[in-house]
């Protein structure tokens, strides 16, 4: 960041544990991808290359370079291990993250039937090889809806206990599932009783892909809140967000740093 002589949050040098803005790439085309992991660096902790695009992206390589030079880590979508299990090739996915030299791996259940239980053994499996991210949450929003929040918290602990190192909450790319509701609505019930639990937030990963849910989350949390699913276009908002440059949050941090 430039040199101000206004008093902002500090915000912590990476690697960062608190604070961690996650990407997602649909399948920017190379050159575009390389110019916005490069400008955004010091900003930007984890590139998820989104949902199945590792296996169509014919630049996979190139890409991992450019996050590996920028000093950013990175992991393949959920979906994609979804995808390894639901036709009994786990072994497979392991390989693949093994030969992309990935450190951490994302295990969710959003979408083929897996209890919670089951996918905290897929997390034991891997969390001695990988860092393993995990998703509590599902892509369809009316099973996310029925989640009760009780039952959030007991997925999150049960992900956290099988050796997860940050836990996910499901919003997809459209702000409109999990966490939120399928109009897009916050569930913001379901994120008190999370923040009232014995949860630590600096371990969950909030998917939130609108200007919306990111200025909630930074003002409801801090500066400090870890946040996934950020647009390409959105890193160096975000970042001003969290800082109180944007008037969304502008008089939020006058009475401390955070």
């Amino acid at each position: 960041m430039r040199p101000t002589t206004l008093k902002i949050p500090e915000r912590a040098t990476k690697p960062r544990s608190t604070g961690i803005t996650m990407m997602v790439d649909g399948g920017l085309p190379t050159r575009h991808f390389r110019d916005v992991v490069e400008s955004g660096a010091e900003y930007l902790d984890f590139v998820k290359f989104g949902w199945g695009t590792a296996l169509v992206t014919e630049d996979l390589d190139e890409k991992i370079a450019v996050v590996q030079e920028a000093g950013v880590d990175f992991y393949f979508g959920g979906t994609l291990f979804e995808k390894f299990v639901l036709q009994d090739r786990f072994d497979d996915f392991r390989d693949l993250c093994h030969r992309h030299l990935c450190h951490y791996v994302e295990v969710s259940n959003g979408t083929i039937d897996m209890t919670n239980g089951e996918k905290a053994g897929y997390i034991r499996k891997l969390s001695g090889e990988f860092q393993v991210i995990s998703e509590v949450g599902f892509k369809d929003g009316t099973r996310s809806e029925n989640l009760r929040p009780s039952e959030w918290i007991e997925c999150i602990h049960e992900d956290l206990d099988a050796g997860g190192v940050l836990v996910t909450l499901e919003s997809r790319e459209s702000g409109r599932s999990g966490i939120c509701r399928p109009n897009g609505e916050l569930r913001f019930g379901l994120i008190e009783e999370l923040l009232a639990s014995d949860i630590d937030p600096d371990s969950l990963l909030f998917e939130a892909p609108s200007t919306e849910l990111q200025c909630f989350f930074v003002r409801r949390i801090g500066p400090h809140v870890n946040l996934g699913n950020v647009a390409a276009t959105a890193i160096l908002g975000l970042e001003t967000i969290r800082l109180g440059l944007r008037a969304d949050t502008l008089t939020c941090f006058e009475g401390g740093t955070g």
